[in-house]
C-alpha cells in the first residue's frame, strides 16, 4: 500500500510539475510574440539613426545585398572583423552617395563591439557611430566620447592608433589604459573602409 501509495504522490507531483511547464512556456510564448516587433521597431529605428548619424547629407539609405572577395573576408577575418549589413546612401533625388557599414570587432576588451561607418564614393570618411560595446567603465566605455570624434571627416586608407598623440590624419589618440578597446575599434574601422572600397571598386556588389 505504501509503494502504491508513493507512486501516485509521484505522478501527481510530475503532472503538477508538466502543468506548470507547460503554463509557463505558454506565458513567454505569448511574451515573446508580444514583444517580438516593438523590439523589432527599435532595432530598425536604432539602425537608421545610426546610419543618419554617419552619413548626414543622405536622404535615404537602401541595404544592398553584397558579397566580398574570400581573401578579403580572411583577411578580416583575421584581424577579428566581421562586416555585417551594409547600406547605399542616398541623396535626395536618388543619387548614390556612398556606403554605411556595419563592422563588428570580435576582439573588444568585454566582448563584441559593432559600429557603423559612413564612407562616401569619394573615400572619405564622415563619422563613426558605436552600436553596441560593453567594455570596462571609466576606460573602454569612453570609446564613444573619445575615439568617435577623431575619425570625423577623415580621408585615409586605414588608420593607426598611438599613445604619444596623433600627428597625422591616420593617427588616432588610444584610450588610457584601454589599448584593447582601441585596437579593436581601430581595426572595424579599417575594415570597414576595406569593405567599402571593394563595394566601390565593383567587387563587393552581387547586384
Amino acid at each position: 500500500m505504501k509503494n502504491k501509495s508513493d507512486l501516485t504522490v509521484m505522478l501527481k507531483e510530475a503532472g503538477i510539475l508538466f502543468a506548470i511547464t507547460l503554463i509557463a512556456g505558454l506565458v513567454l510564448g505569448m511574451v515573446y510574440e508580444l514583444t517580438k516587433e516593438p523590439i523589432r521597431i527599435q532595432q530598425e529605428k536604432a539602425v537608421q539613426e545610426a546610419c543618419s548619424a554617419v552619413f548626414q547629407s543622405a536622404a535615404s539609405f537602401e541595404e544592398m545585398n553584397y558579397e566580398l572577395d574570400d581573401m578579403l573576408t580572411e583577411e578580416l577575418s583575421g584581424e577579428g572583423v566581421k562586416i555585417g549589413s551594409v547600406y547605399r546612401a542616398l541623396g535626395e533625388n536618388g543619387a548614390m552617395l556612398g556606403f554605411v557599414l556595419e563592422s563588428v570587432s570580435t576582439e573588444g576588451y568585454g566582448g563584441n563591439i559593432v559600429l557603423y561607418l559612413g564612407v562616401t564614393m569619394d573615400g572619405i570618411l564622415n563619422d563613426i557611430s558605436i552600436l553596441e560595446i560593453s567594455e570596462t567603465a571609466g576606460l573602454g566605455m569612453q570609446a564613444s566620447d573619445i575615439l568617435v570624434p577623431q575619425f570625423h571627416d577623415k580621408r585615409a586608407e586605414s588608420f593607426i592608433y598611438t599613445r604619444n598623440g596623433a600627428a597625422a590624419d591616420n593617427e588616432i589618440d588610444a584610450i588610457s589604459g584601454a589599448t584593447i578597446t582601441t585596437r579593436a575599434v581601430v581595426n572595424a574601422v579599417n575594415g570597414g573602409l576595406k569593405a567599402a572600397h571593394a563595394l566601390m571598386e565593383g567587387g563587393g556588389s552581387n547586384e
